[in-house]
């Protein structure tokens, strides 16, 4: 349908207004929310994450595209809940503890939103318990973690030893990002994963948690 191809085009080019606007339309049109939802919002941000990989989309792109998404996911979270409709999985996120970096940790969970996750975004400075109670509080299958200093990626590993005491790491799976952290850093500290960008981060989500690409 021509309508959600304008609406993946809106999202790709940063226009709230249209995004809002064409999301109404075409539940009035008699289309349901998960249709509008993944035939044209996640469409848009998916061609969003495929040009931010290839370098031919910046992280401002990136944030204006978001940005528009959100403004039809405004009208569809509630019809979402209503019909009762699951997202594909919960992932809690944060920067860790001591770090206050959050423009790679929100690009993240951008991303994630526009692939259908639910995002739990904690912030920044997160300790070890408040990822594990976001666990718990949320049912969360997934928890992202982000660093920006050499000095606070110490405080992944920490994490990851809170969640082994907890008990729980075989209920959540753990993936890692930011400047700093490396995959030998994620398989030195029993991460399930290193993301190198947020575009990534979504594949390599639904990689560890199983979901089709």
């Amino acid at each position: 349908m021509e309508k959600l191809q304008q609406l993946a085009e809106s999202v790709i080019n940063g226009k709230a207004p249209d995004a809002e606007r064409l999301t109404q339309e075409l539940l009035d049109e008699g289309l349901t929310p998960s249709e509008v939802l993944n035939q044209g919002l996640i469409i848009g941000m998916d061609e969003v994450g495929r040009r931010f990989r290839n370098n031919e989309f910046y992280v401002p792109e990136v944030l204006i595209a978001a940005r528009a998404m959100k403004s039809g996911m405004k009208i569809l979270r509630p019809l979402l809940a209503e019909t009762g409709v699951k997202p594909m999985a919960r992932i809690a996120i944060g920067t860790v503890k001591g770090d206050l970096h959050d423009i790679g940790k929100n690009l993240v969970g951008m991303m994630l939103e526009g692939a259908g996750f639910e995002v739990v975004d904690l912030g920044v400075d997160v300790s070890s318990d408040k990822f594990i109670q976001a666990v718990k509080e949320n049912n969360a299958e997934a928890i992202g973690m982000s660093a920006l200093l050499t000095t606070t990626m110490v405080n992944m590993d920490s994490t990851m030893k809170e969640i082994e005491k907890q008990g729980i790491r075989n209920q959540v799976k753990v993936i890692i990002g930011g400047a700093p952290v490396t995959q030998n850093y994620a398989d030195e500290i029993g991460a399930d994963g290193y993301a190198s960008d947020a575009a990534s981060a979504v594949a390599l989500l639904k990689e560890v948690l199983n979901l089709p690409a």
